[in-house]
């Protein structure tokens, strides 16, 4: 079983909140679907420009592998609620061009205008640990 721990994004913070508790699979699903993402975007559309500091955002992190996912939420222009997705995970990768052999690091990727239902769809897959399907969202 996998263990996760989130962080909170506000608008109107500064700083990142982050939740030290630790937390299954089934609450993260909950968290996510029960956040008050619409609540945070009127607030944040009340703020001046410069009072602005984040979209509202959730981002949980995988314990025992240190991949993270994250959701940032925003109005599309029919002012429906819609999620870039966040996806940071351990990747090979060469450097100069093979001649220095490969590493391991980790690697953020981002896709953007995703609906809430889908959103949940990927999170889901993520605490479920079907990666496969998140690098497929990826290379789209």
């Amino acid at each position: 079983m996998m263990n996760y721990k989130y962080s909170i994004c506000y608008p109107n913070q500064k700083e990142i909140e982050h939740r030290n508790e630790v937390i299954s699979a089934n609450e993260v699903i909950s968290i996510a679907k029960n956040y008050p993402w619409e609540d945070q975007l009127m607030l944040l559309d009340s703020l001046k420009e410069n009072s602005v500091y984040y979209n509202p955002s959730l981002d949980f992190i995988c314990l025992s592998n240190k991949r993270s996912f994250g959701l940032t939420a925003e109005f599309s222009k029919n002012k429906e609620l819609e999620f870039s997705l966040w996806y940071d995970r351990p990747k090979k990768v060469r450097f100069l061009f093979g001649i220095l052999g490969h590493k391991e690091r980790m690697v953020l990727n981002e896709v953007s205008s995703v609906d809430f239902e889908m959103s949940l769809m990927y999170l889901g897959h993520f605490v479920k640990g079907n990666y496969l399907m998140l690098e497929k969202l990826y290379h789209k």
